[in-house]
């Protein structure tokens, strides 16, 4: 008797993602992020214990460098912190394995975030994960030196980042009230990336209308390193369009936007209403200011909810006066750029340098005339006496008897 088995359901790959917080902003941020994200895995990482004590269930903690910092912390030495990140390097390689994208998530400018967190990426990179970076810079009333350790940190750490997304805390004074205590206000930024996240990762984890999946994701990273806009805004009402383009496009966070993005990933979320004018238009406000050779992947989701419209976008390779100011100190260090300005002074001399050279050849010409000259002049007076000798001789040799008549006294 024939029987046919029944098809086994392919395995789908289960992505794999956790977000690190690295030191006391980064673990602070995590803890918060965790309570509104499913699906992701969440670690908190610092040298100070007593900050892991209380990161709620969701949270795992991972304390390292207690042999050199006694678990109570780097205070603003970066080095400590690299010291303590590689003390750990072998515990650290099994809590990041396994993962598909590892989120790292740190408050640069002090000892433990900015010291681990290249160390972190160094690792997380060698075990095959993908990197993406969440980082803050200090407040100017931090001072100078933080922000050096900050920019020194990421410019050490972003060769292992697929990209990374860079907040400055001075933003934070620009979406609250300057009687809103620090307390609410960092609360307030931690809800901004929670949603954020939130529609990074519904992109990976729920698939959509027109479906945008994790393939897609590595794609956009993996095609334009270094800065990036992660973001998501929803609106309502009748002007609901024109409001989620502006909020999306102009993130309260960033110092800069998507232009010249080399890679552009975008989802549009709405209800039965959503329409494919408002889908065009977005399409194309993001189009526009994407790179013209840029790699672009849009997705529609479909919400229950009416009336909201809702977009998330995740850009990387970004090009803006933000990202070379982050960068400029060292490419300004290049000597290169010297050797060019030596080679062109040296092929355009000077007016000075030209009548330097041109009085050279005039004395030089005037020398050899002048050498030529008397040259000529020792010529016709060793003639001259020659002649005179000669005849002198004759003179001598002539007999006495012939030399009478001749003027003796012109001869001698």
């Amino acid at each position: 008797m024939a029987y046919s088995e029944k098809p086994k359901a392919e395995k789908v790959k289960k992505i794999r993602v956790k977000v690190i917080g690295v030191g006391d902003g980064g673990t602070n941020i995590v803890s918060d992020i965790a309570l509104k994200l499913e699906k992701a895995r969440f670690l908190a990482a610092n040298t100070d214990s007593q900050s892991l004590a209380k990161k709620g269930k969701r949270v795992e903690t991972f304390i390292f460098g207690q042999n050199l910092t006694s678990g109570l912390g780097t205070g603003m030495d970066p080095e400590l912190g690299e010291r303590a990140a590689l003390e750990a390097k072998e515990r650290l390689k099994r809590a990041l394995a396994g993962s598909d994208l590892c989120i790292f998530v740190s408050t640069l400018g002090g000892g433990t975030g900015s010291g681990a967190m290249p160390v972190f990426a160094k690792i997380s990179r060698n075990l095959g994960n993908l990197n993406y970076g969440i980082f803050t810079l200090p407040f100017r009333f931090e001072g100078k030196k933080r922000m050096e350790i900050a920019k020194a940190s990421l410019e050490k750490m972003r060769s292992d980042l697929e990209g990374f997304s860079v907040i400055e805390n001075e933003k934070i004074f620009q979406i609250i009230d300057k009687k809103t205590s620090l307390r609410n206000a960092l609360f307030e930024v931690n809800k901004i990336l929670t949603q954020a996240l939130e529609g990074l990762l519904t992109l990976i984890y729920y698939p959509g209308l027109i479906n945008i999946d994790f393939a897609d994701i590595k794609t956009i990273l993996r095609s334009g390193d270094g800065l990036s806009y992660l973001a998501r805004t929803e609106a309502v009402g009748q002007n609901r369009l024109g409001e989620v383009i502006k909020k999306a496009l102009n993130f309260p966070l960033y110092s800069y936007g998507i232009e010249r993005a080399k890679g552009v990933l975008f989802n549009i979320t709405g209800g039965k209403d959503l329409g494919l004018s408002e889908v065009a238009e977005i399409s194309k406000n993001i189009f526009n200011l994407s790179d013209r050779s840029a790699r672009i992947v849009f997705g529609v989701s479909e919400s229950k909810e009416r009336g909201r419209i809702g977009l998330t976008i995740l850009a990387t390779g970004c090009r803006s006066e933000f990202s070379e100011e982050l960068f400029s100190e060292k490419e300004k260090a290049l000597p290169k750029k010297v050797k060019i300005k030596e080679k062109k002074a040296d092929k355009r001399p000077d007016k000075k340098k030209k009548d330097a050279q041109s009085k050279d050849k005039k004395e030089i010409k005037r020398s050899a005339s002048q050498i030529r000259k008397n040259a000529l002049q020792l010529k016709k007076e060793a003639e001259k006496m020659e002649r005179e000798m000669l005849e002198r001789e004759r003179f001598w040799e002539t007999p006495a008897l012939f030399r009478r008549g001749r003027n003796i006294e012109q001869l001698e």
